[in-house]
């Protein structure tokens, strides 16, 4: 996690930082911390907005997941990037894996890239 944080740190130098508790409004658990990085706004189909980040990272158990929200295609990144990044699973906006050494760091960082200048 932490040699993630680096990476996305010195692609997105100047970013606004998010880190998230995981817990809803009411203080319950409803999902795993996590780091985002950058701001984008969700247009959702009602017509609210709201503020959240470009790209995330958690954590648990089964291992380490990359979300890159602010690509609006979602079937770029498992088309761009799921038969190059290696022991991974990529969908709509997340790429999931269990560590490092078993992806192409690289490519993961073109697909972080993709995220940041999707804005």
């Amino acid at each position: 996690m932490q040699e993630l944080h680096r990476i996305i740190q010195e692609i997105m130098s100047e970013c606004k930082l998010w880190f998230l508790d995981g817990k809803n409004d009411e203080g319950k658990t409803v999902a795993n911390p996590n780091i985002g990085y950058g701001l984008y706004t969700i247009h959702y189909a009602d017509g609210k907005i709201k503020e959240f980040y470009q790209i995330g990272l958690s954590a648990n158990t089964t291992g380490i997941s990359v979300y890159i929200l602010s690509i609006k295609d979602k079937a770029y990144l498992a088309e761009t990037y799921g038969k190059t990044i290696g022991k991974a699973s990529v969908t709509g906006y997340c790429i999931k894996f269990k560590a490092l050494k078993d992806i192409n760091i690289n490519v993961l960082e073109a697909a972080i890239r993709d995220g940041f200048e999707a804005k």
